[in-house]
């Protein structure tokens, strides 16, 4: 155990009980799948995960996923449990080789955890000191104490955390919720704060016609696809309105809540780079440490924040397949964009599906 300015922390390994392990493994046998359409083609995404696909990832979820391989993987990485806020915080902690290198913060996604950036951990570490934490009610950051784990009060909670681990200065990149957040940092401003570098600047059209005037082909592109995403992420609005309702569901079945994540399955366009191993590795976290409860329940906090204009430093990188940020409004909403990168491939998921690249857009901002 070991103090740092005030902040007391202590070394975590991940160890699933076998017990836990056999149980999802007797549930996966008894998987009852829903009935659907005999005219439903197979690969039919139109209306959510289809059975086709879930059958075939049950099947590998219980014949060719090793788990135990995964938690390696993850304790390859020194993780670390500390409170703050009356909350447990689970961290992982890479220190660079290089004592001069930038702290960073990366910030998961959801429906994700610290392990999106697991593949990411290695582009970095010549040039940052990694803190990769787990989000309130999520993996391992168990029990939710409360549930007004907003994006303002999860800014606050990484800046001192980065300061009780002896980081006075500290940049963050995030995605997804993560990006949120990680704007939230850029405005709050904490003295020495680096700046934020994101994936998504979730900025829309105010219903101002002077605002399309800017825009250009890529834009109006950017736009239908945001129009698309509307259609297909009822989810958020199920989180935010009922999560106790869903919560209920999810944390009854590992193949609900393999479904309910099929954003990482890019929504069913076909666009996902994320293996199987992946996907598994993340719903297998969510199932074992029960997090489905804690992370909806972060749809419904954050209802009660009103949107503010960004002042502080940050970047965007507008991964092809993702959410595409759209320059016009973000600047609207942000007024010192001082990286805006666009890459070809990858998408929501760019940790896991393109890390080098991804890397390079971090490194570039903090350069």
């Amino acid at each position: 155990m070991t103090t740092h300015q005030h902040l007391t922390v202590r070394p975590f390994t991940v160890a699933v009980d076998q017990d836990a392990i056999d149980d999802l493994q007797s549930r996966l046998a008894r998987t009852r799948y829903a009935a659907e359409p005999a005219s439903t083609a197979p690969g039919d995404w139109s209306a959510g995960a289809p059975v086709s696909w879930l059958r075939d990832m049950v099947d590998h979820w219980r014949h060719g996923f090793d788990w135990r391989a995964q938690e390696e993987r993850m304790n390859a990485h020194p993780q670390f449990l500390t409170e703050i806020d009356g909350q447990t915080i689970h961290f992982v902690h890479v220190r660079s080789s290089n004592d001069d290198a930038t702290p960073l913060l990366l910030l998961h996604t959801y429906p994700g955890s610290f392990v999106d950036f697991l593949d990411l951990v290695p582009h970095l570490t010549d040039d940052f000191h990694l803190v990769i934490p787990s989000i309130p009610g999520v993996g391992f950051s168990q029990p939710l104490t409360d549930g007004a784990w907003d994006s303002r009060r999860n800014a606050r909670l990484w800046d001192a955390l980065m300061r009780g681990l002896g980081y006075p200065s500290y940049g963050a990149h995030g995605s997804d919720n993560g990006a949120i957040v990680a704007r939230e940092l850029a405005m709050l401003a904490p003295e020495g704060f680096l700046g934020a570098h994101v994936l998504q600047l979730f900025s829309f059209p105010s219903g101002d016609p002077a605002e399309f005037e800017r825009m250009t082909p890529a834009d109006h592109a950017a736009l239908e696809f945001a129009g698309w995403f509307q259609t297909v992420n009822g989810y958020a609005t199920m989180n935010a309105s009922r999560p106790r309702t869903i919560a209920a569901a999810l944390s009854d079945s590992p193949v609900g809540q393999l479904a309910y994540n099929e954003l990482f399955e890019s929504f069913g366009n076909g666009t996902a780079r994320v293996t199987r191993d992946q996907v598994l590795t993340q719903v297998s976290l969510y199932w074992f440490t029960n997090s489905s409860g804690g992370a909806v329940q972060t749809y419904r906090a954050e209802q009660s924040v009103e949107p503010q204009v960004n002042h502080g430093r940050i970047g965007v990188a507008v991964f092809a397949d993702d959410f595409r940020s759209m320059r016009p409004f973000a600047e609207r909403d942000n007024t010192d964009i001082v990286s805006w990168t666009e890459h070809e491939g990858g998408g929501h998921f760019a940790s896991m599906e393109a890390p080098e690249e991804l890397a390079g857009a971090i490194r570039a901002f903090y350069a």
